[in-house]
């Protein structure tokens, strides 16, 4: 082996996406687009590089201190890969402020990188899809989310048994720990990021750095009894007027007079891991004992845009990481087979045939929108091009050599058959057309 070769490996944590690959996202891609193009939502993209800044302000610690891609520039400036889009997208906002006009439903498909351990469901780089809505300050606006992530379940086929959206408050999060814990304010935001992460350490662990925070025994109690608790009963534990209870008992009242809450459960313990979420905040959980885990999440975030402008624009929305998604959709059997089937037609090649000839006759179907391509070698026997497009995944192989010329016919080949057909070379393209595969 040489030594010198270069290593085939792409860098850890990121994938190559060879033809096959693509084929799937493709088509998972175009399966959301459908769904919240549907809703009207429109298309943005932003750079994959970002000033610094932007992340550092609200992402939070983990992902700013931690996880940030940072580098300084040619130019002395201090630029970030971006980790997700909330911050990119609110920059977008903000930077053409007066000439938008709100409410906006905007979405994008990007690649973000965080510097994380590689693990099941969780890489350095991955494909997100991006939906928020901007200037909408109404609980309305929390509906429509939901019920686009309910809609795209949906469009995958799957069952309402197979996922759960857990739903809580970030407002009503804080006026628990303030009121019926008794917990300072500055030590809400470092309690809501133990909570986030109580699911990936060992339950010692998540008791000591608890109690790093100052909260006794008897308040971890209390907290685990609250977790265990629904929405009523922690409403009543609270003594003050809770603008994040009222949204939360607002919002599950419009998800069961909509049908939607057959979907959704309150969870005390849904926080999210970003600093800039305000209010409502969710998460999709795959069901599956297999995969019991969250898929993606997101929530209302009401003070982005004033980081670029003095002027506060609501925000809501999620991100969908492909990754997660795409184990979901392996493990309940929902990626069908016939998305990777990405070539048609094989045109066979014959030597005493002109070449000139078999180009007319993709043309023919080039111009019907019929996925065809040309065998290269004409010296090569029929049969081992036939064995080349079954092996390549063709539906159809059509045969045009010297006595189907001299005809003016064709003869189309069924691959997933022993059955074939012969023609004339003007009723091709049609008869084609009308091969489902």
């Amino acid at each position: 082996m040489n030594k010198d070769n270069l290593p085939v490996r792409s860098y850890k944590g990121t994938r190559d996406f060879y033809p096959m690959d693509m084929c799937y996202r493709n088509w998972y891609f175009s399966k959301v687009r459908e769904v919240v193009e549907g809703f009207c939502y429109e298309e943005y993209h932003t750079p994959l590089l970002e000033p610094y800044e932007v992340y550092a302000a609200k992402s939070g610690d983990e992902v700013a201190g931690e996880q940030l891609y940072c580098f300084e520039d040619k130019g002395g400036r201090k630029i970030a890969i971006r980790p997700e889009l909330t911050p990119s997208v609110a920059r977008l906002v903000a930077a053409r402020l007066e000439e938008l006009t709100f409410p906006l439903r905007w979405y994008s498909i990007a690649n973000v990188m965080r510097y994380e351990k590689p693990q099941k469901g969780r890489l350095r780089e991955h494909w997100q899809v991006n939906v928020d809505i901007f200037g909408a300050d109404e609980i309305e606006a929390e509906l429509e989310i939901i019920s686009i992530i309910s809609r795209i379940m949906h469009t995958f086929q799957a069952k309402p048994d197979m996922f759960r959206i857990k739903i809580n408050n970030r407002k009503f999060f804080t006026d628990v720990l303030t009121d019926v814990l008794k917990v300072k304010n500055t030590d809400v935001k470092t309690i809501s990021r133990i909570v986030d992460k109580k699911a990936k350490m060992s339950q010692e662990k998540y008791y000591d750095w608890l109690k790093e925070t100052g909260l006794t025994q008897d308040k971890i109690e209390l907290l685990d009894k609250i977790f265990s608790s629904n929405l009523e009963e922690i409403i009543r534990m609270i003594h003050i007027d809770s603008k994040g209870a009222n949204e939360l008992s607002r919002l599950f009242q419009l998800l069961d007079e909509t049908g939607l809450l057959r979907y959704c459960e309150f969870d005390f313990s849904i926080v999210r891991g970003f600093d800039y979420y305000t209010g409502t905040v969710f998460e999709v959980y795959d069901t599956s004992p297999e995969n019991r885990r969250s898929l993606f999440g997101g929530g209302r975030y009401d003070n982005l845009v004033s980081m670029f402008k003095q002027r506060n624009i609501s925000g809501i929305g999620f991100g969908l990481g492909d990754v997660t998604f795409q184990h979901f959709l392996e493990g309940n059997d929902l990626i069908p087979d016939k998305i990777y089937k990405s070539q048609q037609v094989l045109i066979a090649r014959f030597p005493d045939v002109p070449v000139s000839e078999y180009f007319k006759l993709a043309e023919d179907l080039w111009s019907v929108h019929v996925k065809t391509s040309i065998y290269f070698s004409a010296h090569d026997k029929l049969g081992k091009q036939l064995k080349f497009a079954e092996k390549k995944g063709y539906s159809l192989v059509i045969i045009l050599g010297v006595d189907e010329l001299k005809e003016n016919k064709i003869t189309i080949k069924y691959l997933d058959s022993t059955t074939q057909v012969t023609v004339k070379r003007d009723e091709c393209a049609g008869k084609i057309k009308e091969f489902p595969g």
